[in-house]
């Protein structure tokens, strides 16, 4: 099962990605990797795992230079895909 909005956060990542350089290029690239294997994986994050993903990416949009749209873009996934996961 894909999770939509996951992957869809990763692809806005990879695009971010692609812009920057260096530290932050892998720490996005990270990112990425990680969304895309929630997005497939046989059972969802908890809110928890989302809610470290989502600081993650709020750090990195102050970071990614002419990327932080993309990865301001990515959080919304994020955030929508938060939205219809069960509390804790």
């Amino acid at each position: 099962m894909v999770r939509e909005e996951l992957q869809a956060a990763s692809d806005e990542l990879r695009e971010a990605a692609s812009t920057a350089d260096g530290e932050i290029r892998d720490r996005i690239e990270g990112q990425a990797d990680q969304l895309a294997t929630l997005a497939s994986a046989e059972r969802g994050p908890d809110q928890g795992r989302l809610d470290r993903h989502m600081n993650i990416l709020r750090e990195l949009a102050d970071d990614a230079g002419e990327g932080s749209d993309h990865v301001e873009r990515a959080l919304e996934h994020v955030e929508e895909y938060r939205k219809g996961v069960s509390g804790i």
